[in-house]
């Protein structure tokens, strides 16, 4: 199941994962992302409930950042390697 779901989102994980360079990694950073993806994931999705009409444009806007980061942050946090997880943090 892993290997399929690494097939399929390996699009955005060839992103992280492409390059040669040295990284530093700590156990701890694959529980940052997937933690801070967890807040991304909360605020654009938990938005709805406050949100007294869902017609404007910004509130859309901020839904869809919000939502790709936490997308973006859950797929390289489960799925990629330790290299992927370092370089999305910034690490080297």
């Amino acid at each position: 199941m892993i290997n399929l779901l690494k097939k399929v989102f390996s699009p955005v994980l060839n992103i992280f994962e492409k390059n040669n360079d040295e990284f530093v990694y700590r156990s701890l950073n694959r529980k940052i992302v997937v933690f801070v993806s967890t807040v991304f994931a909360l605020l654009g999705f938990g938005l709805p409930v406050f949100m007294p009409v869902l017609i404007e444009l910004g509130y859309w806007f901020v839904m869809i950042v919000f939502g790709s980061l936490a997308a973006v942050g859950f797929i390289v946090g489960l799925l990629g390697s330790d290299k992927a997880v370092a370089k999305l943090l910034g690490s080297r």
